[in-house]
């Protein structure tokens, strides 16, 4: 996998967002993203991982340049972005679509399923608009061809799901960026969205950014995880490796706050301590040191830097957690499961 040239590259991508009302306001601007790179294969499924307010929804519309940057580069196929203007990224727009995390407020209420599911083809004089074509696109999807001729809101949370999907795949997209693919879903039917992306990315070799705060999705589906924290990335690599030893604590605790339906194993103290700080007042040093039970004094002053590791790994952390042994591996499943 790793030999494929990337699909789509973003290389120290940063966004700002200006604090004052005014143009000439003084205020310096919030960082939400800083110095974010990540590149995503063909049929290679990615999923960014972190807490609300972590940067991750904006790092997937900055990739598809609906949010601006205001620093770093974006390649398509090897070919660098001349600039982060409309123009520059029509080119990833036609060949990546995007999944909302609330599907319905997407759709346009007064139309149809199936003239929904073909308005991307018709705008992009692309494929077929009949109706046994979009009807085959629906099935595709995992959607009833009956639920076509209803209209958004007779349609339940996993139908409108699989309805997205289906517009999303109108245009046959080379990458589908969905940010929280899962969320309000019940269990069972979280699971077959999830599998509807696998078939999907077998069919058509099509890329997966996955947004998502849930690890029991990771766990299923993930070629690659990549941890966000305060719009930094804390650790990256294989998806296999991360979930089995996570070297940062910010990771670590990710993983134990996934619940465990179990009350004889209940935790004798939270994962971590603390709340999640404000980018407008970000710790010095680590930003993570104010919630992490292993801080040290280097963590209070000094900011780590992503170092890479063995195995595609990368952390970002003075004093990166052990290896487990097996025993105590067989112990973070416990936990994790």
């Amino acid at each position: 996998m790793s030999a494929t040239p990337a699909l789509i590259e973003a290389d120290r991508l940063s966004v700002q967002v200006p604090t004052g009302r005014l143009p000439f306001s003084q205020k310096a601007p919030l960082s939400i993203l800083i110095n974010v790179s990540l590149s995503i294969r063909p049929g290679e499924i990615v999923c960014m991982v972190g807490e609300s307010g972590s940067g991750k929804t904006t790092f997937g519309r900055a990739l598809l340049g609906l949010i601006k940057p205001s620093a770093g580069s974006i390649t398509l196929d090897g070919a660098a972005l001349p600039d982060f203007s409309n123009r520059s990224f029509r080119a990833v727009r036609r060949q990546a679509a995007l999944l909302f995390q609330d599907p319905l407020s997407s759709f346009n209420p007064r139309q149809r399923i199936g003239a929904m599911i073909a308005e991307p083809r018709r705008i992009a004089r692309s494929g077929s608009t009949r109706m046994q074509d979009i009807a085959a696109l629906a099935r595709q999807a995992g959607l009833s061809e009956r639920l076509l001729a209803r209209f958004p809101h007779a349609l339940s949370g996993g139908q409108a799901r699989r309805a997205a999907v289906a517009r999303a795949l109108s245009v046959v997209p080379r990458l589908i960026v969905a940010d929280e693919p899962t969320a309000g879903l019940d269990v069972s039917i979280q699971g077959g969205v999830l599998n509807l992306f696998l078939d999907i990315r077998e069919q058509h070799d099509t890329a997966f950014l996955l947004i998502t705060h849930n690890l029991s999705v990771v766990r299923h589906v993930a070629d690659r995880i990549v941890i966000l924290y305060l719009g930094r990335v804390v650790e990256s690599g294989p998806a296999a490796e991360i979930l089995a030893s996570p070297r940062h604590p910010y990771t670590r605790a990710l993983l134990e706050s996934e619940p465990v339906p179990d009350p004889a194993r209940r935790r004798a103290e939270p994962p971590v301590i603390g709340e999640v700080p404000s980018i407008a007042a970000r710790p010095p040093g680590c930003e993570f040191h104010t919630r992490c039970r292993h801080a040290q004094a280097r963590c209070r002053s000094e900011a780590p830097r992503l170092a890479d590791g063995p195995g595609d790994r990368q952390v970002a952390c003075h004093f990166p957690l052990p290896e487990p042994q097996p025993a105590a591996r067989g112990s973070l499943r416990l936990v994790s499961n």
